[in-house]
């Protein structure tokens, strides 16, 4: 064994010393006011667009960015992939993702395949070919459907406790309403993409239930 080591490196690196912490931490931070993917390619070009204030889990103020990672998105006409954001706190080590609003969350799909796969949009013989959406396996869609026709009442309670407006929203709704029914109600007192933002919204108020 060659003696030509390495010298020993200085421990007052606190990355050098400072043990991980065992359980997992940090997770997804959804970026509501990016809508679109041209949106997205502005906001990825400068890391402090993407930077929140603070760090979630500890309050931290100090976030670094971790890696990029591009995510292929499937069935997606035009680009098929996007590249995400890593976000490390310094004082916590928790590892934040930040994903644009039209990304739809555990599904690598944006949320416009998803409504094309439960809302298909008929095709009119104006519209001549319109834009050619790649097949969804039908697996996939019926594995959606269940979850789109399934009751929605604890979608419901979370959005009663939620605050006058979400409250208000909810009382609107039948005790057996589906998740397509809520979202439909949002759709109707919100704009954009109802799917992604009603999404949204969930995820904020309970991270741990999802919509889809």
């Amino acid at each position: 064994m060659s003696r030509n080591r390495l010298p020993s490196p200085h421990y007052h690196y606190a990355c050098l010393v400072r043990m991980r912490s065992p359980r997992q931490q940090g997770g997804t931070i959804i970026a509501e006011e990016v809508t679109d993917h041209a949106a997205h390619e502005r906001r990825i070009s400068n890391p402090d667009s993407y930077r929140p204030p603070f760090c979630p889990g500890c309050r931290g103020p100090r976030l670094h960015v971790h890696d990029y990672r591009e995510r292929t998105l499937r069935a997606q006409p035009g680009k098929p992939t996007i590249t995400i954001i890593r976000l490390i706190c310094v004082a916590c080590d928790a590892i934040w993702q930040i994903l644009p609003l039209f990304l739809a969350r555990h599904l690598w799909r944006t949320w416009a395949v998803v409504r094309q796969a439960l809302m298909p949009v008929p095709r009119t013989p104006c519209s001549g070919e319109g834009q050619r959406w790649p097949m969804v396996p039908p697996r996939t869609v019926r594995r959606w459907r269940q979850r789109w026709l399934r009751p929605a009442l604890a979608l419901t309670q979370i959005l009663a406790c939620s605050g006058p407006a979400w409250a208000a929203l909810a009382i609107r709704l039948p005790l057996d309403a589906t998740c397509a029914g809520l979202v439909a109600e949002f759709a109707a007192g919100h704009r954009g993409e109802p799917l992604a933002g009603l999404a949204a919204l969930i995820y904020r108020l309970q991270p741990r239930v999802r919509l889809m």
